[in-house]
């Protein structure tokens, strides 16, 4: 599909002549959205469909959410959030019996706007009980051609990169990419049991040239070289699986069996563009609640703010059977597949 020039802002998009030009990207993301749902029916899995408002937006140190509130009859105000994403919901779906859902959700999530961020955007996410995480890989290389096919694209083309979404993705564990793209030995910094080294993160990151601050954490050094060294070289030529983060990174993911180091979490990449994060989903309530408190204070001491934590959400994971969930930007997919070059032009009605 050809790429329409689309330069005015948001708050003009209901203009006939930049409607005009955004038009092909929307009909596509139409169809696209249409054979997704084909897809997941024919794999059988049960649409479902989640409450936005929550009592907890999630519990990430740097995911931002819009608060609100609920009012009785009575006046009385309950803090409420729109939510960052509908993983909560969905696993209480699980701990509740159901076995293969996905959803197809409006997130809201603050402090976000560019090319690639919108402040409300949809996300998808998929979730399969009493599988592996690996299996979800396989979904998200057969979603990336879906898309593609769909639009009548054989090649993603963003900012330089050229990708071929019908390959097979390469699966390339973080200490590796670490390795090639930054040469940082990551796990030179972790310990058997998960803990980080900040000062060993920190000599290695200045050896290679990334700047870093006194007061910086061994959490944001590895941010900085995820954001300048690796991730612009993931995904070129063909999808990229970047799997195996370190613990402290995978505030939702169970640590993988045979090293402790590193959680079952994956990323997708295309183009340098991260699309999806999927985990082996952790079930260990107690152990739940003591990385949430752990996101908490980080969030408290960089942003001054704290969001509550839902205890519904960890009673019900104590019900929640083994299984793997991936969570997909749906926007930023479409945006690849039919070569759009900012997330606005393939969203029917963007926030002014």
């Amino acid at each position: 599909m050809s790429s329409p020039s689309t330069t005015a802002p948001s708050a003009s998009w209901w203009r006939a002549d930049v409607h005009q030009d955004r038009r092909p990207f929307l009909l596509a993301r139409n169809r696209i959205t249409k054979a997704f749902r084909a897809w997941f029916d024919a794999q059988g899995f049960e649409e479902v469909e989640t409450a936005a408002l929550q009592v907890s937006p999630g519990a990430e140190a740097h995911l931002h959410a819009f608060a609100t509130e609920a009012l009785t009859t009575a006046g009385e105000v309950s803090p409420l959030y729109l939510h960052t994403s509908p993983e909560f919901a969905c696993k209480k779906l699980l701990a509740a019996g159901e076995e293969k859902i996905f959803s197809l959700s409006k997130v809201w999530r603050n402090r976000e706007r560019g090319p690639l961020h919108h402040p409300e955007f949809t996300m998808l996410e998929w979730y399969r009980a009493r599988a592996p995480y690996q299996v979800l890989m396989d979904d998200c290389a057969a979603l990336l051609a879906l898309a593609a096919e769909t639009a009548g694209t054989r090649r993603f083309d963003f900012r330089g990169m050229i990708c071929d979404p019908f390959a097979t993705p390469e699966r390339l564990t973080v200490a590796q990419a670490f390795s090639r793209h930054a040469g940082v030995d990551l796990l030179a910094s972790v310990a058997a049991d998960g803990t980080t080294d900040r000062d060993a993160l920190a000599a290695a990151a200045r050896d290679v040239g990334i700047r870093v601050a006194e007061d910086d954490g061994w959490a944001d050094v590895f941010s900085r070289i995820i954001v300048e060294k690796v991730e612009p070289r993931l995904g070129e030529g063909r999808p990229t699986i970047l799997c195996e983060y370190p613990i402290s990174e995978a505030a939702l993911a169970r640590p993988k069996a045979d090293d402790p180091r590193v959680a079952e979490r994956f990323e997708l990449y295309a183009c340098g563009v991260e699309l999806a994060n999927a985990f082996g989903e952790l079930t260990d309530a107690a152990e739940q609640r003591r990385r949430f408190e752990i996101e908490m204070d980080e969030k408290a001491r960089v942003y001054g703010e704290r969001h509550p934590i839902d205890e519904d959400f960890l009673a019900a994971l104590e019900h929640m059977p083994e299984a793997s969930g991936s969570a997909l930007g749906f926007d930023r997919l479409v945006l690849l597949a039919t070569g759009a070059r900012r997330i606005e032009d393939v969203l029917w009605t963007p926030v002014a």
